[in-house]
């Protein structure tokens, strides 16, 4: 029988809620405590899920051997940091920190102490977009759209961090190439911080992705479009569906073209993220998305941000409409 794993959730809030049910449900995990500054909402995760509440993570120090960290994104490197400083492996909610020093210092921390640092990019553990990895091929144009109505969480930071950086992570993992240029203008309408945001990325491969991310939209909506030989494959996050549109040649001077369509809806994926975070923890070994890769989104959602206060933004930024070949 495999060892129980001690796990705390560090930030109960809308997602981490969620984090700490799944460790609930967890086999051979015994999710020990929830901790969060506001004790109330602390103490009524943990009577849901039948654990002990705290006010201060510091006094998990010694009561666990795994973390997730879902609190605010500017309290990233002092909460992460200090359960790393202790040998114990963190699951850090995206994006890893604000700044890539901040990155850094967590990178140094896991390797000095030899733990697991997971970054929280969900949708890499969405099912639609692993059936898509399975027909991805040279892709040529990328165009994702992640759009949401006001929720006033995650506006500490700018909409890049906060939304388009899930895409970001997703671009990078599937090009296999550098990024030769990026392009990108954005407005802040409700908060401090940037809320609308659009990027146009291109790669040293001749790849070319193209990102919008709001999050005042009057609509809901989190897709994927990706043009490569052969055919488009449509990926529609939200309902956890993926389409894919074959070319299958020329018939009369017209495109003789197929689809396929997958649906995935009893798909869990942030279970399944958490379930591969304790799977890493027991066999010490390299995540998916590790605190490389979620540095590497960090960095170039920093360098969109960059152009957006700047105004940086291309004559040869535009959108793209993916047009079925």
């Amino acid at each position: 029988m495999a060892e129980v794993l001690r796990a705390a959730v560090i930030g109960v809030g809308y997602l981490g809620r969620f984090h700490a049910r799944k460790y609930a449900a967890l086999e051979n995990v015994n999710l020990v405590a929830v901790a969060d500054r506001n004790r109330e909402r602390a103490e009524s995760v943990a009577a849901e899920c039948g654990c002990a509440a705290f006010s201060d993570y510091h006094e998990l120090a010694e009561k666990v051997d795994l973390v997730s960290v879902a609190v605010n994104t500017v309290s990233h490197r002092d909460v992460a940091g200090f359960f790393l400083d202790q040998g114990i492996d963190v699951l850090l909610e995206k994006p890893i920190t604000v700044s890539l020093a901040e990155a850094d210092e967590l990178l140094a921390k896991a390797k000095k102490k030899k733990c697991i640092l997971q970054t929280g990019h969900l949708e890499r553990f969405n099912p639609a977009v692993r059936a898509m990895r399975a027909r991805l091929h040279s892709p040529a144009l990328i165009e994702a759209t992640r759009v949401a109505t006001f929720k006033n969480r995650g506006v500490d930071v700018s909409v890049v961090l906060d939304l388009m950086i899930h895409d970001i992570d997703l671009i990078l993992s599937m090009i296999d190439a550098p990024l030769k240029s990026i392009a990108a203008a954005g407005a802040a309408t409700v908060t401090p911080n940037t809320d609308t945001a659009s990027a146009w990325f291109e790669f040293t491969s001749g790849a070319v992705a193209t990102l919008t991310a709001s999050r005042v939209s009057p609509i809901n909506e989190r897709r994927m479009q990706v043009l490569q030989p052969g055919g488009r494959l449509d990926v529609n996050f939200a309902e956890r569906s993926l389409s894919w549109v074959k070319s299958n040649g020329m018939k009369e001077g017209q495109p003789l073209l197929s689809t396929e369509e997958e649906r995935f809806d009893s798909a869990d994926a942030l279970f399944d993220e958490i379930c591969a975070f304790v799977g890493h923890v027991r066999e010490r070994s390299r995540p998916e998305v590790s605190g490389e890769e979620g540095r590497a989104a960090l960095a170039v959602a920093l360098e969109v941000m960059e152009k957006i206060k700047a105004g940086a933004v291309s004559t040869a930024f535009n959108t793209f409409s993916l047009a079925v070949p």
